[in-house]
């Protein structure tokens, strides 16, 4: 059924292909800025997809299979090319590899659990991972567009968007291992 609510998330994922191909040149500032605004055209048509196909009461199974599909290819292909192009480095790629297993975890664990027929409701705290997840996304996105936007703490020169970038993506790391944590408490009941 293609009512407006799936063809918002349809659109998340037909958008991917197009967010990294602004993203492929590091060194190519508008790039990253047109990135961040398509970023977040799409983290506008997440929320709505979601609000809409509530209020009209059109929540589909076709939404309920492509909205965490939408979310999750969006949020590896962001965090892989930010990877591959320099914009997480170091010990921060822990961070996000933390991220991307969770997500791969969770989703196996949702479809296990799916096939006994057990359904795992979304918690407040895993809200909160996916808002600072996309904020630390949205801001690394940022830091690309505007190399110079910097500020000192403590004598030290720190771009502001990476910083809040880094500091939210740790914020969903740990978020993300008490919130997969939770998810594998709940599903290690049904297994043998």
């Amino acid at each position: 059924m293609l009512n407006l609510p799936n063809l918002l998330t349809l659109s998340r994922i037909v958008t991917v292909p197009f967010l990294i191909a602004l993203l492929w040149w590091p060194e190519w500032r508008l790039g990253y800025l047109l990135g961040f605004g398509l970023y977040c055209l799409m983290g506008i048509t997440d929320y709505f997809d979601g609000y809409l196909a509530r209020a009209q009461g059109a929540v589909s199974k076709l939404g309920v299979f492509l909205d965490p599909i939408a979310d999750k290819i969006m949020v590896a292909a962001v965090i892989l090319i930010l990877c591959g192009k320099g914009m997480i480095t170091d010990q921060h790629l822990l961070a996000a590899i933390v991220i991307l297993l969770r997500e791969l975890t969770v989703s196996g664990l949702r479809e296990f659990l799916a096939g006994l027929q057990v359904s795992v409701p979304v918690t407040q705290l895993a809200k909160w991972k996916t808002t600072f997840q996309m904020i630390s996304l949205g801001s690394l996105i940022l830091a690309g567009g505007l190399p110079d936007w910097n500020i000192m703490i403590a004598s030290a020169v720190y771009n502001l968007p990476l910083l809040v970038g880094l500091i939210s993506l740790w914020l969903a790391a740990i978020l993300t291992l008490i919130t997969g944590w939770d998810y594998l408490r709940v599903g290690l009941k049904h297994m043998d």
